[in-house]
């Protein structure tokens, strides 16, 4: 049957439980909302389960402190989005000014493979890596570590039950085939990037390491906050059919605020504050979560319960909302780079506004700000302050 996930055995009781939820996720939304609502009832603090709930407090629940949060699934394919249209513009006119978007962008969903064995949890620690890189004015590479290392702050989509390989999952079942929404940046090393990219694109510079929130928000969590996918600029074309439903058109879009926060070595000896870097909106998005998983199995390709996609870096229509540091101005006259030592800026525009020096050859991105044990030296996951739209309330 069209759009039919993969036989799945019959749910034993700990399917929730163990190393990696991907047997949860692989019973589909309707277990998963009864899960949540007996949680719910059993947590609320005068609802009807509590006097079960306390019994088993000491055995269920433990301090915050005491917890690590791992991987929340183990991660059969990562496809990572070119799904950020101001991204893409931006990065399109350093190859082309006048056409920054290939003819394609505005009919399909742009992506590729990423490295799904690299994958880790937020608050482990990222090694910079090495790799060949050639500056303009260099006769030849050489071997040595990244000194363009980038972040890309993107919304991380878990995939749910998924499809047996041949028959594609509809548009309009789509949004039934995602468990729920997290965070991820997909690290870059620029300089090695650009060095192997032609003419099949990045292989190391991508490879090296991403990092995923160690949560997942499930799609009834965010409920709330769902809102229209934003209209297409005048003169954009309608997706084609297997991309298109009115539903996910009226409400498959979230409105979610990302800020990507730096806080280097330096700036905590001096007990400087995280200096924020980034501000941008889901609805800045080109395409909804849904497409995406639609677009995936057009072919016939299959998804598995905890598959991850990552959306690209989801940037504004300004500098403020920069995804990446790679990104240029609309006018061209400034560029970021992440540099071994410092941050550098072309001369006349000032000194940079990022701290110096840049953190050296260890990174890692954390949880979301706010949260106990958080300690980002790059909050690229850091704070996905989720705003509500419910101020008649």
């Amino acid at each position: 049957m069209p759009g039919s996930s993969p036989a799945m055995p019959r749910a034993p009781p700990e399917a929730a439980s163990g190393p990696a939820l991907n047997l949860l996720i692989a019973l589909g939304s309707g277990p998963r909302r009864k899960l949540r609502a007996q949680l719910c009832a059993l947590l609320a603090a005068d609802g009807p389960g509590r006097t079960h709930a306390v019994p088993l407090a000491d055995r269920l629940l433990h301090p915050t402190g005491d917890c690590h949060l791992h991987l929340p699934a183990a991660i059969g394919n990562f496809t990572d989005v070119f799904a950020g249209i101001h991204h893409a513009r931006n990065g399109g006119r350093r190859r082309d000014p006048d056409n920054p978007l290939g003819p394609n962008y505005k009919y399909v969903p742009i992506a590729y493979h990423s490295r799904a064995s690299s994958v880790r949890e937020s608050g482990v620690p990222v090694r910079r890596p090495y790799g060949q890189r050639k500056l303009p004015d260099e006769a030849a590479p050489t071997f040595g570590p990244c000194r363009k290392l980038d972040y890309e702050l993107e919304l991380a989509v878990w995939v749910g039950p998924g499809n047996d390989q041949g028959p594609a999952i509809p548009i309009a079942d789509a949004a039934e085939h995602i468990f729920g929404l997290g965070l991820v940046t997909d690290w870059s090393a620029r300089d090695i990037q650009q060095w192997e990219s032609a003419p099949l694109g990045p292989f190391l510079g991508k490879r090296f390491g991403s990092t995923v929130s160690p949560w997942i928000v499930t799609t009834e969590a965010l409920a709330p906050f769902r809102v229209a996918q934003p209209d297409r600029p005048a003169g954009d074309p309608r997706p084609l059919p297997q991309l298109w439903d009115d539903h996910d058109q009226q409400s498959g879009a979230f409105d979610i605020t990302l800020e990507a926060f730096v806080l280097t070595a330096h700036m905590r000896e001096r007990e400087l504050p995280p200096h924020r870097i980034s501000h941008s909106n889901t609805t800045d998005l080109y395409w909804t979560p849904a497409q995406l998983v639609a677009h995936h199995t057009s072919g016939g390709c299959n998804l598995l319960p905890g598959d991850l996609f990552g959306t690209g870096p989801i940037s504004g229509p300004t500098e403020v909302g920069w995804g990446s540091l790679s990104e240029q101005s609309l006018d061209g006259t400034r560029t970021l780079t992440l540099s071994s030592g410092e941050t550098r800026v072309p001369r006349g525009r000032g000194r940079s506004h990022l701290p110096r020096p840049w953190p050296p050859r260890r990174l890692r991105l954390d949880r979301v700000r706010g949260m106990p044990g958080a300690d980002c030296d790059i909050a690229a996951s850091a704070r996905a302050a989720i705003r509500r739209k419910l101020r008649s309330r």
